[in-house]
């Protein structure tokens, strides 16, 4: 049991990972702040789920449109350098949204959604350089041996920053107003960037020399690509995601269905993260080493059920209760797939492969978002729900079929 112990906290000896994950709880409080503001926002001005669906793609679609430069960038220069001005960015948006709130009512009624809009694009590009460029930073700093253990403090900490800043976003929303919440979003952002001006970072790979730019620009999807058991786990993501994620629809669940306000919406939003990170530190000590590909289709399973059951629960304890559980399969999912990425990942690839896997894998959040948008329009808001829950189901025995490469994956074995 020592010894158990013992390797759980492994990755955090090191101080300059300490210092990334302390950047990455403080960038991600500050993002989640916003968005729950922005889409309570959207949604009360409005009452309409498409409006919610739209903000994720605008959201989405800079976020995929930059990936391979991105993921190029963290790969030919200083990997903190480009986090630090991807975040900078990011400050800008939350500021440009406070000036927006500033103006009051008579700003939407003269101009619509375009100002929101328009904002959450330029969040889209800044969240597009900045997660190619801290995955990658981290990903190079530790030794092979401590990158499964990484993965999962580093999914852990977004986790935790996820349950408190939907709570806090909504409480700061339900009593300070929109401004304020942008303003604290904007704080956050730039703590982050102090801490990471104390980071150290490491010797970076250089690129191989004599390729065409062209390649250099999409080795990454050529690497995933021409890896089975990577391709498998972000196909599996991207679609599982795409199909069952209802959190962009939780502002119309919370008012129309469980008839609860912001501050509700922002426990709801916590919940997923409640279980995430609460599986989180479980896996930290008892990391799913054996039949992982197994234990990875297991819990994409269990996601999609569990959307399947929120969408028809007008109890607000169960469809918490629900929206955890599905958090805490999320966890286990989210880690293994950090784990096979890095793990199966040249150093001097790691931002370009890190970029290439969000056009699977953080971007199909805010796709997903746009369809459940468009399937709530059309089917309703609770069937969407459900369709989506029971596609992921599909989607899960589909992989199971057709990739007997991420069956079989074990860490324990590539480790």
């Amino acid at each position: 049991m020592g010894l158990m112990a013992a390797e759980g906290w492994s990755a955090l000896g090191v101080a300059a990972f300490r210092l990334i994950l302390t950047a990455r709880l403080s960038v991600t409080l500050g993002i989640q702040v916003m968005y729950v503001a922005v889409g309570w926002n959207i949604y009360a001005m409005t009452g309409d789920v498409m409006a919610l669906g739209l903000s994720g793609l605008a959201e989405a679609v800079p976020s995929i449109v930059v990936s391979l430069l991105s993921g190029y960038v963290a790969d030919r220069f200083n990997r903190k350098t480009v986090f630090l001005c991807a975040a900078g960015l990011q400050a800008v948006a939350a500021l440009l949204l406070v000036a927006v709130s500033l103006q009051g009512r008579e700003f939407y009624d003269a101009y619509g959604l375009a100002p929101y809009y328009g904002v959450l694009v330029l969040t889209g590009f800044a969240r597009g350089f900045m997660g190619p460029s801290l995955a990658a930073l981290w990903g190079g700093l530790l030794p092979r041996e401590l990158l499964a253990n990484g993965a999962t403090w580093y999914s852990t900490i977004y986790n935790a920053g996820a349950v408190t800043g939907p709570a806090l976003g909504g409480v700061l929303y339900g009593f300070a107003g929109a401004t304020v919440s942008y303003m604290t979003a904007a704080g956050f952002v730039a703590v982050a960037c102090m801490v990471m001006l104390g980071v150290r970072a490491p010797e970076q790979r250089k690129m191989a020399s004599g390729e065409s730019r062209l390649h250099q620009l999409t080795v990454g999807l050529k690497h995933i690509f021409s890896t089975p058991v990577l391709l498998g786990a972000m196909l599996l993501d991207m679609l599982a995601v795409l199909f069952g994620g209802a959190l962009a629809l939780l502002p119309a669940y919370a008012k129309d269905v469980l008839h609860t306000g912001p501050e509700g919406l922002g426990w709801l939003r916590a919940a997923t993260f409640i279980g995430s990170i609460s599986m989180g530190a479980v896996i930290a000590f008892v990391p799913p080493r054996r039949r992982s590909g197994w234990i990875l289709l297991g819990s994409v399973a269990g996601y999609g059920v569990c959307m399947a059951a929120f969408a028809y629960s007008d109890v607000y304890w169960l469809s918490f209760a629900i929206l955890a559980a599905s958090g805490a399969f999320d966890s286990v999912s989210m880690v293994i797939r950090g784990s096979i990425t890095q793990l199966m990942t040249p150093d001097d690839m790691r931002g370009r492969v890190s970029a290439a896997s969000g056009i699977f894998i953080v971007s199909s959040n805010e796709i997903g978002a746009f369809e459940s948008g468009v399937a709530a329009r059309y089917l309703g808001l609770q069937p969407s729900v459900l369709f989506g829950g029971v596609m992921t189901v599909i989607v899960v025995a589909a992989a199971a079929v057709l990739s007997p490469k991420l069956r079989s994956f074990s860490m324990d074995v590539e480790g």
